[in-house]
């Protein structure tokens, strides 16, 4: 199941424990008029939607080309993340 979320790390600005960090989140389902908001990381975890429906898709991608419906990331690796200390070691391998 695609829960449609786009969760972006900022370039600087986020220190220590992954879970603390703010992120931007955009819920692709709600439509263009969705706009982004600012969370922290823990948040997005805690939340049944994504805790209840593992596994996920997960990519990093270099630069996004274009905005809302045609926003078509260029990947460098994508993984499918089977629970939360996958997640964690994804982030460490792109070094976030």
């Amino acid at each position: 199941m695609e829960i449609g979320w786009i969760v972006s790390f900022p370039r600087y600005g986020n220190k220590g424990k992954y879970c603390n960090y703010t992120v931007m989140l955009t819920d692709r389902k709600k439509g263009a008029d969705q706009p982004e908001k600012c969370v922290k990381l823990g948040e997005v975890l805690d939340n049944p939607e994504f805790e209840q429906h593992y596994p996920h898709t997960v990519g990093y991608y270099k630069d996004p080309s274009g905005g809302g419906a045609k926003f078509k990331p260029e990947y460098l690796e994508i993984r499918k993340i089977e629970t939360v200390e996958d997640l964690w070691l994804f982030l460490n391998a792109v070094d976030i």
